[in-house]
């Protein structure tokens, strides 16, 4: 999920208008209004298994360490043009599903499910800690989100291999209780899982065309 162009810390990152519907003439256009393009019909919002970033900026999750670094490999979490590296880092429940809510998406593609294939716990955000406080949004704020604390859950891995699969019954019970932490704590369906850079390995749940 892009970042929309007036979050604070847009110009730190690649980024375009994430609320603009390539639907709509020019006059319509409205990016900024805070009108989701959900008054058109069925949106998709693709976001990944765990949470990347391009650029510097506020990333309340970023692993700076072993991990971040593995599901920066496994991923090829690497700018198609500049070859630098992606800031990696766990889901965060939280900024993902704030943006559902503000554009107004029906349903997720979740991407790159197999990159998580084999970690011992899985943790997902969902929630923040900011000046001694628990709270459940990401500031409006470049100083408040630098200054957040993520609030982990921690689930357990799975060892077996979701690579590669193309039904929810080839996904490992641990994988398949994942999927359906991040839709609670989302508060949005998964229609669309992804397993693999290839596009046979997709799992559609929800036909997002036949709604």
């Amino acid at each position: 999920m892009r970042r929309s162009l007036l979050d604070s810390s847009a110009k730190k990152s690649a980024s375009r208008e994430a609320t603009r519907d390539p639907k709509l003439n020019d006059a319509e256009k409205t990016p900024g209004s805070g009108m989701g393009p959900g008054a058109i019909g069925y949106v998709l919002g693709i976001c990944k298994a765990y949470t990347t970033r391009v650029g510097g900026g506020p990333f309340p999750t970023e692993q700076v360490n072993e991990i971040g670094k593995l599901i920066g490999e496994r991923g090829k979490e690497f700018g198609t043009v500049t070859g630098r590296a992606r800031r990696c880092g766990w889901f965060d429940a939280v900024l993902v599903r704030q943006t559902t809510r503000t554009s107004g998406i029906h349903g997720l593609a979740l991407t790159k499910l197999d990159i998580l294939d084999g970690f011992d716990e899985i943790k997902v955000c969902v929630g923040y800690r900011l000046d001694g406080k628990e709270i459940d949004y990401l500031p409006a704020g470049e100083r408040a989100q630098a200054e957040v604390e993520p609030i982990y859950e921690t689930i357990d891995g799975w060892k077996e291999k979701t690579a590669n699969a193309r039904s929810w019954a080839d996904l490992p019970a641990q994988a398949i209780k994942y999927v359906r932490r991040i839709e609670e704590l989302t508060g949005c369906p998964v229609a669309v899982l992804s397993t693999s850079p290839d596009r046979e390995d997709t799992i559609l749940m929800r036909n997002p065309f036949e709604t």
